[in-house]
């Protein structure tokens, strides 16, 4: 009787209490990494939506009404608010940022009974971020490149700055789109180990 209790316990280094010991760990791993990738996807959606939502430059564009005249110097603004896409892009990463911060509180909290449905809206946030990711680069690359066929100029040789802060905040989107998908990774993996 004593030895079994003494094995159950894992009082002095027993089998069955090492193995105890052992998922605690993973577990607390576990929910490190959980948290740290929670909090690096807020901070990069935070980031990404700031930096297109003040997106905004003004630049003195010459404008030839008449060739025979002298061109007009037209001051031109460019905007985030502009283009739906960009807008479409700044909601979808401050709807993933708000969902960052709750779930985060949430699995600090602990419920336990919530892990499948931080799951799912995690999912949701990946394809929340791709798709407003996808849609901005589309713009992006139009107004980077123009496009001949119908005759629409490149604009990022005017609006570079625009354009620049624009490509960096898709970047920093797209990484949070990662992160996100990692979770849904680790958090399967860990649900796999589980059973």
């Amino acid at each position: 009787m004593e030895g079994q209790g003494a094995g159950k316990g894992g009082g002095y280094g027993g089998i069955e209490g090492g193995g105890k010991e052992v998922i605690v760990a993973n577990k607390r791993r576990m929910r490190g990494w959980d948290f740290v990738l929670r909090f690096l996807a807020l901070g990069v959606t935070l980031v990404a939506t700031v930096l297109v939502g003040v997106d905004k430059q003004t630049k003195i564009v010459p404008f030839t009404l008449v060739s025979t005249l002298p061109p007009v110097n037209v001051p031109v603004t460019a905007k985030w608010h502009y283009m739906s896409a960009f807008v479409y892009f700044v909601v979808a990463n401050a709807i993933a940022c708000a969902y960052a911060a709750i779930s985060l509180l949430l699995t600090l909290a602990g419920n336990k009974g919530l892990t499948v449905v931080i799951i799912i809206f995690d999912l949701v946030m990946v394809a929340l971020l791709h798709s407003s990711g996808g849609a901005a680069l589309a713009v992006g690359l139009l107004g980077y490149e123009g496009n001949s066929h119908v005759q629409w100029k490149k604009v990022c040789g005017v609006f570079g700055k625009f354009c620049n802060q624009a490509a960096i905040g898709i970047g920093l989107s797209l990484l949070g789109s990662l992160l996100f998908f990692l979770l849904v990774i680790l958090a399967t993996l860990h649900h796999h180990k589980k059973n």
